[in-house]
């Protein structure tokens, strides 16, 4: 696919300035990272992959930081009866969608020395949110490990230009700090 026009000359520019910047130098050491595993992120939208979380954090005496998840008291009765101490689950809900889940919690998890975690979400949009991931997380060094939970039989599979826009935004995300879905809807 070769793009021509404005569009093309402007994730060219973004991309050179992306390799010329050094946007990209941690994701290749993401790419490589072999640490264990030091947070379980859970991206938000259904309970169950809030269940899978917890046990995972339980088993792997692992803190949790829960994105976007179900409603805050829910979500701490769930912590209790998994008896997780709160102080070992984080709730956040500044994101509204998958690439928010992303771009409202790198920084900080950068700042707290992250380099490996578990991402919890539902396997109809594992595809989506793993490469979202990687390319906002790697922009950070932070590698990524997944794990899908069925949605069965509620699944929805996610429409390819999703995840190309996602995938894209990204890009652009790590490159401008600019959200390119702002950008066009502002400009609509």
């Amino acid at each position: 696919m070769r793009l021509r026009g404005p569009g093309g000359i402007v994730i060219g520019v973004l991309s050179l300035w992306g390799l010329v910047s050094g946007s990209f130098r941690l994701y290749y050491q993401s790419f490589f990272n072999n640490e264990p595993a030091q947070v379980i992120l859970v991206l938000g939208g259904d309970v169950d992959r809030e269940y899978v979380g917890l046990k995972l954090a339980n088993e792997l005496k692992l803190p949790l930081l829960i994105s976007g998840g179900s409603n805050p008291e829910h979500a701490e009765w769930l912590v209790d009866e998994f008896g997780i101490p709160r102080s070992l689950v984080r709730l956040d809900y500044r994101a509204s969608d998958t690439f928010g889940n992303f771009t409202s919690l790198v920084d900080d998890l950068y700042k707290k020395g992250v380099t490996h975690l578990i991402l919890v979400t539902s396997s109809d949009h594992f595809a989506r949110a793993i490469s979202v991931g990687q390319v906002i997380a790697g922009s950070k060094g932070i590698r990524l490990s997944g794990v899908a939970v069925s949605c069965a039989p509620l699944c929805q599979k996610e429409s390819l230009y999703k995840r190309i826009f996602d995938g894209i935004r990204s890009i652009v995300w790590v490159v401008a700090k600019i959200d390119l879905k702002i950008l066009i809807y502002n400009q609509l």
